[in-house]
């Protein structure tokens, strides 16, 4: 993972939040600042307000036509980013009521840090959550952790990304002594799989799967320690899904989305994005096509474009990253909990993505659990999630890791977390708000291990009982 593009000083970035609320009498601005890596660029945000589903599908049609970089989907409002180099939104969509920020990205030089600067033998007073890191150091973190408790922690080499980087799975797992779980099949415990930005530019997904590492570690006097939760589970975290992406936003791009596998010897576009390859629903086309036809004409499927951000692979598992994952998954016995970390939004999402018509069998124990989970990570400093169905509260995405785990791999309480926040700062959130987004993000993943550890012990189910039924 180590990159010698770091070995010396580097260069991080700072960005600059100019938020101009637009078609308004006033203009409101806001600056900040977050540190970002990636190359000098500048860029628009806009925010297209929604009123109704049809309008909604109407901004999503444009956008897609012209592949623009959308950030977010919400039931209220679309997010695009537009770089500067672009040519200019079409008049159709910029005449939609929206707001705008200005993003630019400006050098600053920092000293890169290794373990020894970290502390992590300390999880209250490490400094290694303070800030963002480059993907050698995240191979330091991970490295360190399993040196300082080889007792807890297991490292697995799962296979290697598109270019060769390793990528590496981290299991945490204690003397099954305390548990006190009935009807598990042999020694074993609870499995929970959490996975950190598949997205490259997610960066708060990776960080705050660390943070959780780093808790599960923790001795139990430490405030905020996760440790008894590996009294009745084993967890499996994988910190950088996308490790060839995460690497090109610090690198060159600092807003890339997908991986970087050369999708064919003609394409002159990288990468595929690695949460539309998953093999459950997955399709090969999208229903956006330029409107050459007359309203209300049905426009035909094509294939999707290889530049396209949401490009979903000719096949399913095409990207070696979502396969390794899932052939590491299929090994892990006894799963019953999964969280997919991602930014942003501030929502705890169950399945399906790849449908708004049909609702899990388990619908009424998922949105149980979610209400809770969103309830405990309120508790920690006030940040509000929404719960729900994912197509519901974001879009409808076939091919989703969500689905997979939940309808393949038979993980019942199956989730994703949009993390921080909701829009402000987007995927550059600040350094400041890491530790804040893992302490609360960390209470919604106990609360969720001891409703499920908890429905067994009070209601004696065999595991069998908390897994799906395969179709």
């Amino acid at each position: 993972m180590a990159s010698g593009l770091f070995a010396h000083f580097s260069q991080i970035y700072s960005i600059l939040l100019v938020i101009v609320i637009a078609l308004a009498d006033e203009q409101v601005i806001f600056d900040e600042n977050a540190s970002i890596g990636g190359t000098h660029t500048t860029g628009t945000l806009r925010r297209f307000m929604v009123n109704n589903e049809q309008q909604r599908e109407r901004i999503l049609d444009l956008a897609t036509e012209i592949n623009a970089d959308v950030w977010q989907l919400a039931n209220s409002h679309i997010d695009i980013y537009a770089p500067a180099h672009n040519e200019p939104l079409p008049d159709e969509l910029m005449n939609i009521h929206h707001t705008s920020s200005n993003i630019t990205t400006q050098p600053q030089t920092f000293r890169p840090s290794s373990p020894a600067d970290w502390d992590l033998a300390s999880f209250t007073n490490s400094t290694f959550h303070q800030n963002y890191h480059p993907l050698y150091e995240i191979d330091g973190f991970i490295q360190e952790l399993a040196r300082l408790h080889p007792d807890l922690v297991r490292l697995h080499n799962i296979g290697h990304s598109a270019e060769g980087r390793e990528m590496i799975a981290m299991t945490f797992s204690a003397p099954s002594t305390n548990s006190t779980l009935r009807g598990l099949p042999g020694p074993g415990k609870l499995g929970f799989v959490i996975v950190g930005a598949q997205h490259a530019r997610e960066w708060v997904a990776t960080a705050t799967s660390m943070y959780i590492a780093h808790a599960l570690v923790a001795n139990s006097s430490e405030p905020r320690s996760l440790r008894h939760l590996l009294d009745n589970f084993d967890f499996h975290i994988v910190p950088a899904p996308n490790p060839d992406g995460y690497a090109y936003t610090w690198e060159a791009d600092r807003y890339w989305y997908k991986n970087r596998q050369v999708v064919g010897p003609h394409s002159k576009c990288v990468g595929v994005d690695m949460n539309r390859n998953w093999g459950y629903k997955w399709k090969p086309t999208v229903g956006h096509v330029p409107r050459i036809a007359g309203p209300g004409t049905l426009r035909p499927k094509l294939p999707a474009d290889p530049c396209s951000f949401w490009f979903p692979g000719h096949r399913p598992f095409e990207a070696p990253e979502v396969n390794n994952i899932a052939n590491f998954v299929t090994t892990l016995p006894n799963l019953v909990g999964f969280l997919d970390l991602r930014s942003y939004g501030q929502m705890l999402s169950s399945p399906f993505s790849y449908t708004c018509k049909k609702l899990p069998k388990d619908a009424e124990d998922l949105i149980e659990a979610a209400t809770g989970a969103a309830n405990a990570l309120r508790s920690v400093h006030g940040t509000q999630f929404e719960t729900g169905a994912l197509c519901y509260l974001v879009y409808k995405a076939p091919g989703n890791i969500v689905d997979w785990m939940y309808r393949v791999s038979r993980i019942k309480f199956s989730y994703v977390a949009h993390l921080r926040d909701t829009g402000t700062y987007g995927f550059s959130l600040p350094e400041t708000w890491i530790q804040p987004v893992g302490e609360e993000t960390a209470k919604m993943v106990e609360y969720l291990s001891k409703f499920i550890s908890s429905r067994i012990k009070r209601e004696g189910l065999l595991l069998l009982d908390l897994r799906i039924q395969p179709d």
